[in-house]
């Protein structure tokens, strides 16, 4: 059984190297070139909307490994749509992948695909989430509890600094169906409860958001804020979230004055953290989680044993130990948004537009 997450520092983990030419209306990314000693590796990601990584980091890093070390993949994009998640699974395995690299969409549709390609042969990698009894050969990942620690520790950092006395504060937590969700707010309750238990802040409305929809998250936390005009701090599972809850602050002017954290060192959780309506986010350096995950499949795509996957975890519905990469995140304030520019993740160009450009001269962006 578990005996502890080992953690893969983030810094050197792991050679870049990535697939072919695009196709296909589904966010298909797939490609005809490779070596003829290593077998194919299909990516299905999860969706375009519940946050920016799927559609601008995450395909592109994967595709760059592949490629570079001459391994035909295919990468597609199930677009939020259970239904296409399975049939894109169905063409991958039918069209003879060797391993087949998920980011389900739940844990019932991700294990339905996994089951079908275990009984094929294929073998199987969660990637970014992990499928509940599942059964997925290994999974690759983030230390996601530490996730959440961060993020509860950013807000009592901001409300600390803000001097509230009890402030109330507002939970919008990611998707039920998302296991993900579960260990981000068991890392964040385990930094607020003793405030709420000795009284130091007050627990307000706790809510989880259907599949991370950002629309369903402003009108979760409008229902909120009007039942409750003294919430004083936003726990928002991931920037999306966030920013849905800054455009409801916005409106009641608010913003700025009531803290919001976030998830994903997405540009515009940065842009909302130099503008000061954003706390923090926390940065998951998505290039060196896709390297490991590329490395793994490319491993077993040529037959080889990995070596990468030196930790476990517990799958809490199966019991079951999962060989695992679990990578270390950074939380990101305006003290340091600058680390994620040198890092390459975000460019100035991206973040430093318009109404942005002064405020990134001021954090030293330049």
């Amino acid at each position: 059984m578990r005996t502890g997450l080992f953690v893969l520092a983030a810094a050197g983990l792991l050679a870049t190297g990535s697939v072919a030419a695009c196709g296909g209306d589904s966010g298909s990314d797939s490609g005809s070139s490779g070596s003829s000693s290593a077998g194919k590796v299909g990516v299905i990601l999860p969706d375009t909307k519940t946050s920016a990584r799927w559609a601008t980091a995450d395909a592109r890093f994967l595709k760059e490994v592949f490629e570079n070390a001459g391994v035909e993949a295919d990468i597609q994009n199930a677009q939020g749509d259970k239904t296409q998640f399975q049939t894109i699974a169905e063409g991958m395995i039918s069209s003879g992948v060797k391993v087949l690299m998920i980011v389900n969409l739940d844990s019932g549709t991700g294990k339905a695909v996994l089951n079908q390609a275990r009984n094929a042969g294929i073998y199987t990698i969660d990637y970014d989430r992990l499928t509940l009894n599942g059964g997925a050969d290994y999974y690759v990942s983030f230390d996601n509890v530490k996730v959440g620690e961060l993020q509860g520790q950013g807000l009592v950092d901001c409300l600390t600094a803000k001097n509230y006395t009890k402030p109330v504060v507002a939970e919008l937590n990611g998707a039920p169906t998302d296991n993900n969700a579960t260990l981000f707010k068991q890392g964040y309750d385990s930094v607020l409860a003793p405030k709420y238990a000795r009284g130091t802040f007050d627990k307000g409305p706790d809510q989880s958001v259907p599949d991370w929809d950002n629309a369903q998250a402003g009108t979760i936390f409008e229902q909120m804020l009007t039942l409750n005009k003294n919430i004083k701090g936003v726990l928002a599972a991931n920037d999306g979230l966030g920013n849905a809850a800054i455009a409801v602050l916005k409106k009641n002017k608010l913003n700025g004055q009531v803290p919001v954290t976030g998830q994903d060192a997405t540009v515009q959780g940065l842009q909302n953290i130099l503008a000061g309506d954003q706390c923090m986010t926390v940065y998951k350096a998505i290039k060196k989680e896709s390297d490991a995950a590329a490395e793994l499949a490319i491993a077993l795509a040529k037959g080889q044993q990995p070596t990468t996957a030196t930790g476990t975890v517990t799958d809490p519905q199966s019991g079951e130990d999962v060989p695992s990469v679990l990578l270390t995140p950074v939380s990101i304030t305006k003290d340091n948004v600058k680390d994620v520019i040198a890092d390459g993740f975000v460019t100035p160009e991206e973040l430093c537009t318009g109404e942005f450009a002064k405020a990134c001269t001021d954090a030293g962006i330049s």
